[in-house]
Formats: C-alpha cells, sequence, structure tokens
C-alpha cells in the first residue's frame, strides 16, 4: 500500500493490519451502538413504567389480553387459584436468602381462562426440601402489576424443569405443560394474604446503566485499536530522523 507523508511523519499502511484494524473498530462500534440502543428501549420501559404507574387500574378478564398493551400497568382480578399447577422458580433471593417464587394459576371468574400470579416469595429448606406453602380457597381478589413471564437466568441443564421446580417462568412451556389457556403475562401480587409469602417487591431494574457501561466499553476498545492502529503505522520520516 502506498505511503502517505505529512510534514514530518510518514503513514505506512499494510493491507493485512489494515483490514484487521477496520473489521475490529467497526464491530466493537457496532456492538457500542446497540448496547447504546438498548439502553434507549430499557429507559423507555422506565418511563412507560412512570406513566401507567399513574393510570387507574386494569381489571383482567376473560378477553384475551395483547401483553405489550399491558404490560407494567396495576391490574386486578377475580378468581380461584388452582393449586396442582403451582411452581416454585428456583434461585430466587429475599434479603439475600436463597428461596422460590411461588406462581400459581388463578382462573379467572366466569370463564375458563387463567392467569398466572407470582404469589411471593418463600425461604428454600436447609435440605432443598419444598417449603409447604398454603392456597388460599374460594373466589379472590387479586391485586398487582403485569410483568414479563419470565425473569430468566442461564439455564446449566437441558432439564430445566424437574416436577414443580423451574428454573425460569417461560410462557411457551408452561402452556405446554399444564394445558391451561392463558393470558400472556403474570401477574406480580401486591395484595394481602396471610398465606406466609413475601412480596416486598423491589421496583424493577432494567439494566438501562448495565447496557451504558457496555456501551462506553465498546466504544473506548474501538478508539483504543484506532489509537494503536495510528501508533504503528505513523512513522517520522527518514529524512527528518537525526
Amino acid at each position: 500500500m502506498a505511503v502517505i507523508t505529512f510534514g514530518a511523519f510518514a503513514f505506512h499502511p499494510r493491507l493485512l493490519t489494515t483490514v484487521a484494524a477496520v473489521a475490529g473498530i467497526a464491530l466493537t462500534f457496532f456492538l457500542g451502538e446497540w448496547q447504546s440502543s438498548r439502553a434507549d428501549y430499557k429507559q423507555g420501559l422506565q418511563d412507560r413504567q412512570d406513566a401507567l404507574s399513574l393510570e387507574s387500574v386494569v381489571s383482567v378478564g376473560a378477553a384475551p389480553l395483547a401483553s405489550d398493551d399491558i404490560l407494567l400497568r396495576s391490574v386486578e382480578v377475580r378468581g380461584e387459584f388452582e393449586p396442582k399447577y403451582t411452581v416454585f422458580v428456583d434461585n430466587r433471593l429475599y434479603q439475600h436468602q436463597p428461596g422460590y417464587h411461588v406462581a400459581t394459576p388463578l382462573r379467572i371468574a366466569g370463564s375458563k381462562r387463567y392467569v398466572l400470579v407470582n404469589r411471593g416469595w418463600v425461604a428454600a429448606g436447609r435440605d432443598r426440601s419444598l417449603p409447604v406453602v398454603e392456597t388460599p380457597a374460594g373466589e379472590q381478589l387479586v391485586k398487582g402489576t403485569a410483568v414479563t413471564y419470565s425473569e430468566k437466568f442461564m439455564e446449566l441443564s437441558t432439564k430445566v424443569a424437574e416436577g414443580n421446580v423451574w428454573q425460569n417462568l417461560v410462557f411457551e412451556r408452561y402452556r405446554q405443560a399444564t394445558g391451561l389457556d392463558l393470558q400472556p403475562f403474570v401477574i406480580q401480587q401486591d395484595s394481602a394474604v396471610d398465606d406466609g409469602l413475601k412480596r416486598e417487591w423491589k421496583r424493577p431494574d432494567l439494566g438501562r446503566n448495565t447496557h451504558l457501561a457496555y456501551a462506553f466499553q465498546w466504544y473506548a476498545l474501538s478508539f483504543a485499536i484506532f489509537i494503536y492502529y495510528l501508533v504503528t503505522h505513523v512513522k517520522r520520516s527518514p529524512a527528518d530522523q537525526p
């Protein structure tokens, strides 16, 4: 490749290293842009949550609801719990103590449609035996927030559901396992019930700052590749060397 001179310096590009540098800069810049877009998306969700928290409560009935229309809204529903389909979502922490989220479907009053309710947290036994959790009988009024179906954790095994202990609560997997006609969201229960479960839900951390930190790292790496490329390819012209 041609040598480019400017003043007392000369730029000596080499084909292989130039292609590698361009590819590295393009890739890291693209990843930075992707992380930035994810941060913008999460900020949009946070803004949506703040706005919806001021709106009136949505009554969930038998009519199917789109998850995008109901997500993060305050909801209420009447119906009866079906405890035989309860699942314990493993590896959930409360005040640094391991335990489970207890999810039980509720048959919506006057219909055959269900909505899954995350009823709260219960501590895991020392021998990892499942705790005994009482389920309220009869028609219940459940109030809470509509949330996404899964807060997904890494699954270390292909055996991700053993009996009623699950690593992740995935809509299609749960629907197929139970055969229930389900609304496509989970109600994170806020209403108080004397069932021994903890319902001190934290404001969801949608991870915007994490995405921004990753974006900064990718942009910094892209800039570092560019600087390194210049440093290793720009030399003082031989005529100007002592």
